[in-house]
Formats: C-alpha cells, sequence, structure tokens
C-alpha cells in the first residue's frame, strides 16, 4: 500500500536524489545531456530545494512503498506559485514517480493529495503545465477534468520549450 508523507528538511537529500532520479527519468531521452545536466544542476540541488522546501506557501509531499520513496509531489500557492498569481489557486508544480512505478495509479495517489490540499484550502481550481510532448501526463491530467488555457515557455538549460497550462475547477467538487 502506498504511503504518503509530508516532506520535511531533514528529508531534503532524499528530496533531491528523488527528485533528480524521475527528471531524468522522465525527460533525458528527448533532450540533450547538457540541457538536461544544466536544468539539473540550477533547479535540483540542495540550495534551491531548501528554498523551495522552507517556504511555507510550497508543500512536499512523498510517495512511499514498502519503505522506499517511488515518487513525489510539490504544490505551490500564493507568491510560491511559478506563474499565475491567483492566491485562491493551487499550483501543482510536480508530480513525478519513478520509471518502475509508472502505470501503478502512484500519481493518482499523489494527485488526489493534491486535490485534497486544494479543496482544504477551498481553492476554487487547480493549474499546472506540463511539456507539450509529454502525452502520458497530458492524457492523464485529461482523464482527470483538466482543460488547456494557455500555454508559457519552460527553459530547459539553452532549450525554450512549450508547456501547456492545464486546469480543473474544483467549484462544482465540493457541492
Amino acid at each position: 500500500m502506498i504511503q504518503i508523507k509530508k516532506v520535511a528538511l531533514s528529508d531534503l537529500e532524499t528530496l533531491r536524489d528523488i527528485s533528480r532520479q524521475t527528471f531524468f527519468e522522465t525527460f533525458a531521452s528527448e533532450n540533450t545531456a547538457e540541457d538536461m545536466q544544466a536544468y539539473l544542476d540550477k533547479n535540483l540541488n540542495l540550495p534551491q530545494l531548501t528554498i523551495e522546501l522552507t517556504n511555507s506557501n510550497s508543500e512536499f509531499y512523498f510517495a512511499i512503498l514498502n519503505n522506499d520513496i517511488i515518487g513525489y509531489l510539490k504544490i505551490n500557492r500564493g507568491d510560491a506559485q511559478t506563474e499565475l498569481k491567483n492566491s485562491q489557486a493551487l499550483e501543482i508544480e510536480r508530480i513525478y514517480v519513478s520509471k518502475q512505478f509508472q502505470g501503478k495509479d502512484i500519481g493518482k495517489t499523489l494527485y488526489n493529495t493534491a486535490l485534497q490540499r486544494a479543496i482544504e484550502i477551498h481553492a476554487p481550481y487547480i493549474w499546472l503545465g506540463v511539456w507539450e510532448k509529454n502525452l502520458k501526463a497530458i492524457h492523464f491530467y485529461k482523464k482527470n477534468g483538466f482543460v488547456e488555457f494557455d500555454k508559457h515557455v519552460f527553459k530547459l538549460g539553452a532549450d525554450e520549450q512549450t508547456d501547456i497550462l492545464m486546469k480543473v475547477d474544483l467549484v462544482n467538487l465540493k457541492r
């Protein structure tokens, strides 16, 4: 059974390791080694993750199976959001699952954690950005009621990529 645990500052190195592992597994085959390394070095290092983890408007959660960390979630609200600065909304910035555990509803479990938090804080909607080439993730979000509403540039190393912005309205879910 999957356990969800809120990440603490004492989990920082584990968070870095699962972040780097799952990002690499997800995107390395579609990007250059240089761009991947530049992104990992700039965004998924201990100082940067410390800043994110200690931001009171961000939360991280681990997915744990048999005492192994197999995925994680990062959600943001208020000024921690990466783009939309709607203080009422909740952003899913990251949902990543180790490759060997994909297709086993781990992502769904992490998504449900985000959904529960959004309901608890009375967010009117959840939004996120997903790379236009990540068709598996786009399908997952559409299946969970997300709709496309915009696009933005996501910089991976020197490569400017297009993210599709998607959101799901929670007003009807709360009733």
